[in-house]
């Protein structure tokens, strides 16, 4: 029995518990042709495993004895951090028992699955349909790798309207594109046309993530709202609905969302340590520490773990006065920066944790050195929110040390008027304050000012004045350096365009500050999932 003409070429991997079922189907995948069989029987090694090298085909059980973590969780996490190729089949096997959460995710994620007891037949089958489905639709992917993605945008609508073979998949991906495009209206459209045809929980999350990208919260809110309530174990949409929560700055909001998500699929990464780290933001550090500590011992090697996530545990151990507990996250940053040693995120985190050991162990001077290069390294054009709050965090615990810090004020301030971009933005740094009510005063009133500068502007553009709008948004992002008002005198040039007489120069001052401080953190962003998205090879994550 062959599956096709190349499947002899073809190399597999199995990720079952169970070792009689792991020798089964490597012996039917012999006897039906492919070239190389490898067998895993943790869904952990299988992470690592499938991080590192591409397999054409994966076959994976569904449930994992004496593990909360499921065949699932790690396909949601692989595909939505883009580590599977699309060359690569992905195959569920499950009970029966478990055929209904199987089967809700299988037009979407899975290239197929199977019902246990299986025939050999029904898997040379399932397996010969996926990789037909692969030829099918390679001519989007190979546009996707070539980052053509308005044509595979293009190719996608074309078989979509056309209702061929595969269109529902086709119309997927062409959604997802659409948003990594930011043309929100068709891709909302799109997602309502697939709504009205055939009814699927990622569709409608689809079209409130459409709402979320056109900063409509309100809607994709009540869209999010009714999804959950109609389908209660669909995870992602607890994720993006945290997100909205903290688009809205509600931090404890977000906080029960993304926990309700990592209950759902306790063995998920990136949830744990969403969950954590809100937990965190919110004060609840017992909750915290638990999620954070529990994603490190299970993920610490996975591409998936965010070093992040390391200085978190190393500031709760700190506050708990627990030593050697900070020593060891100092170990662990110490062991990842031998491993990718020209890494300058991995070398600012390891300082910030080894300001933490400085003080713990009173070393005042060595402290402060190691937190006025942390501040100087804010000056960089591409610094991010995360090193500001960092900053901000290491400065705090240095003032409850009793160190006069005369630069901390200056310090604070400026880090208010450059990162306070939106609400979220402002609660994290915030969060990071502790108990220093005159710091987190000083970033809420930077907050407003932010908001002054731009609704001045925004008055100003409507009283029919929009070069001096523009004008003023360019001094004051030139000054602070603050993205949003950055990127809004970008939003009123090009609205206003015609009415301004030197949009060119204009237009040239913005390009400057956006190459400079603007789209280094979009790259940053884009690193980050889509969540709820459907992870496309070669495209940058949105949503």
């Amino acid at each position: 029995m062959s599956i096709d003409a190349t499947f002899h070429k073809a190399n597999a991997l199995i990720i079952d518990s169970n070792a009689n079922a792991r020798s089964l189907i490597t012996a039917q995948l012999r006897e039906l042709g492919c070239g190389f069989v490898r067998s895993v029987a943790r869904v952990k090694e299988a992470r690592i495993v499938l991080e590192n090298a591409p397999y054409d085909l994966v076959l994976c059980d569904y449930h994992f004895d004496g593990s909360d973590e499921s065949g699932q969780d790690l396909l949601d996490e692989l595909r939505r951090e883009g580590l599977l190729p699309y060359a690569t089949v992905f195959m569920m096997i499950t009970a029966e028992a478990t055929y209904a959460k199987v089967a809700e995710a299988a037009e979407a994620a899975l290239d197929g699955y199977l019902i246990k007891p299986y025939t050999l037949a029904s898997l040379a089958e399932r397996i010969q349909t996926a990789r037909h489905r692969k030829r099918i639709l390679k001519g989007i992917f190979e546009a996707i790798e070539a980052q053509e993605f308005e044509k595979a945008a293009g190719l996608c609508l074309e078989r979509f309207h056309a209702r061929a073979e595969f269109w529902l998949f086709a119309a997927r991906i062409g959604a997802e594109l659409l948003l990594r495009l930011r043309r929100y209206d068709e891709a909302k459209e799109l997602y309502e046309a697939i709504v009205a045809a055939k009814t699927l929980p990622w569709a409608k999350l689809g079209v409130a993530r459409a709402d979320l990208g056109k900063g409509n919260l309100s809607q994709a809110r009540r869209t999010l709202e009714n999804l959950i309530g109609e389908s209660p174990d669909f995870a992602d949409s607890h994720d993006v609905l945290g997100r909205v929560h903290m688009e809205q700055g509600d931090i404890a909001e977000a906080l029960a969302t993304y926990r309700s998500a990592a209950e759902l699929t306790p063995g998920c990464l990136m949830r744990g340590q969403r969950a954590g780290t809100l937990a965190f933001y919110n004060g609840e550090r017992a909750e915290a520490l638990r999620l954070l500590e529990r994603t490190m011992i299970n993920g610490l090697r996975s591409k998936l773990f965010d070093l992040f996530t390391v200085v978190m545990i190393a500031l709760m151990r700190f506050d708990k006065r627990d030593a050697k507990g900070v020593r060891q996250t100092l170990d662990t940053m110490a062991n990842e920066l031998e491993r990718v040693p020209n890494s300058a995120r991995i070398q600012r985190l390891k300082l910030v944790i080894e300001s933490l050991v400085a003080m713990q162990e009173r070393r005042s001077a060595d402290a402060l050195t190691a937190a006025r290069e942390l501040a100087r390294d804010l000056q960089r054009d591409n610094a991010d929110h995360e090193s500001a709050s960092l900053v901000v965090a290491v400065w705090i615990r240095l003032a409850a040390g009793d160190m006069q810090l005369e630069e901390m004020d200056d310090l604070i301030l400026s880090i208010g008027m450059r990162f306070c971009t939106a609400k979220a933005a402002t609660e994290i740094l915030v969060a990071m304050c502790e108990k220093n009510e005159k710091a987190a005063a000083t970033l809420r009133e930077c907050h407003g000012k932010i908001f002054e500068i731009a609704e001045t502007a925004m008055k100003l553009s409507m009283r029919g004045q929009p070069d001096h709008s523009v004008q003023l948004l360019i001094q004051e992002g030139s000054t602070t350096r603050n993205t949003k008002l950055i990127d809004m005198a970008l939003s009123v040039l090009k609205r206003h365009q015609a009415k301004i007489d030197n949009a060119g120069p204009m237009e040239a001052e913005i390009t400057v500050l956006q190459d400079r401080y603007v789209r280094p953190q979009q790259v940053a962003s884009n690193r980050a999932r889509a969540v709820g998205g459907l992870a496309l090879r070669g495209a940058g994550a949105s949503g």
